[in-house]
């Protein structure tokens, strides 16, 4: 089944709601982002990409995930989950979709 892999848990919601908004993410940013243990957040980022949703890639010690462009319900997925990121609060609409991809430089001017 194709959606076996993506419809369980709360976790794996956030999980895609999270990779949808920002395209690339890894398990401890998205832990830090929605306060969850890491745990389950790892457990679903594994789940996703054994189930051909996600591919994964190493970037230093950090593996990198992103949706695979190969998953045969990507288009209505991502379709999906961008109607979901419009029904989110706005405070937590506005923290997932305004970020900075790196950390500034102390004493950096805004």
């Amino acid at each position: 089944m194709l959606l076996e892999s993506i419809l369980v848990s709360e976790d794996a919601e956030r999980v895609l709601v999270f990779i949808a908004a920002r395209e690339k993410g890894y398990a401890s940013e998205i832990t830090e982002f929605y306060q969850r243990h890491i745990y389950g957040i790892q457990k679903q980022l594994e789940k996703f990409e054994n189930g051909g949703v996600f591919l994964s890639s190493k970037v230093g010690r950090t593996r990198l995930y992103e949706f695979n462009p190969r998953y045969p319900l990507l288009g209505e997925l991502m379709l999906l989950l961008k109607k979901a990121i419009q029904f989110l609060p706005e405070e937590e609409k506005q923290r997932l979709l305004v970020f900075r991809g790196r950390p500034r430089r102390k004493g950096k001017p805004l």
